[in-house]
């Protein structure tokens, strides 16, 4: 089942570009990746399939509702974080996060407690007394407190400490387990390699690319640093490679093709070591956007 289906979704805001032709689903149980720069369209995805703002035109269904239609339905069960998270102020954190209990029709307070506990939230506490951070916290509480099937996330770690982000990554990685689908939207690319099977990469609007991220390793550049003193590095510069460059530790490569090629190459020179790695995410989606 597909928890999350896009059909050549865009919205323009008047004459400006939000989104262009988006298509793309989610399954049931992952954690999907959504990538891009700020600017590309991940904020105006999570808006439509919140049902915050409307289309221009195609279409969106959560758990094979309409977004549009079903939306005040469908939030009973999706957990948001957005980027940003603005309070009434002159409330107490947990007034606040027992009146956002009380839009949904099940008993949140045990899992609040909890929730509180892990974050380390004091909820005798202001929220206008609060730094970024532990507002921050008291979002993440808000978004799990009624235990949603589906969690979306919106550069859910920003203002939280390293030890906090660790909290944070190994209770997404619970809530997972327990059978909820995860949409983490960020531009913390090793926090989505960290946590995600599938990634879309969104560039100006558009889709660029949707693939399991082993696979989008697998098939994209390898990373090749080899120890050879004395060799010309023009004897490197065969098809397939790309950003090939000479330092004191050796020689480094971007290379795509068929490795047997490039490695048999390798086995006529005097190489001492030899290192290849695929890229990391963050170095494929910079691939992309150059």
């Amino acid at each position: 089942m597909n928890v999350i289906q896009v059909e050549h979704l865009t919205k323009f805001y008047g004459q400006a570009r939000g989104i262009l032709d988006l298509s793309f689903d989610v399954h049931e149980g992952e954690v999907f990746g959504f990538i891009g720069p700020n600017g590309a369209g991940k904020s105006t995805t999570i808006r439509l399939l919140l049902s915050l703002i409307y289309p221009t035109s195609g279409s969106a269904t959560i758990f094979g509702r309409d977004c549009i239609a079903h939306g005040a339905e469908l939030r009973q069960d999706i957990g948001y974080l957005p980027s940003e998270v603005f309070y009434y102020e002159g409330m107490r954190v947990g007034d606040l996060l027992h009146y956002a209990a009380s839009f949904y029709r099940r008993d949140c307070r045990q899992r609040l407690r909890e929730l509180s506990e892990l974050m380390e939230l004091d909820l005798s506490r202001r929220v206008d007394d609060l730094s970024y951070g532990n507002r921050k916290k008291v979002g993440i509480v808000q978004g799990l407190l009624h235990s949603p099937r589906l969690i979306i996330l919106d550069e859910p770690t920003a203002g939280l400490d390293p030890l906090m982000q660790r909290t944070f990554f190994d209770l997404i990685r619970q809530e997972n387990q327990r059978g909820a689908t995860v949409f983490f939207s960020s531009h913390i690319l090793s926090e989505v390699q960290r946590l995600c099977s599938r990634v879309a990469i969104i560039k100006e609007g558009r889709l660029i690319d949707l693939q399991d991220i082993r696979t989008l390793q697998r098939d994209n550049y390898k990373k090749i640093h080899l120890v050879a003193p004395g060799v010309d590095p023009e004897r490197l510069q065969v098809e397939g490679v790309t950003g090939l460059q000479a330092g004191a530790d050796g020689l480094t490569l971007n290379f795509r093709g068929d490795i047997n090629r490039l490695t048999g190459l390798i086995a006529s020179l005097p190489v001492s070591d030899l290192t290849i790695e695929d890229l990391s995410l963050e170095e494929i989606f910079m691939h992309y956007y150059q």
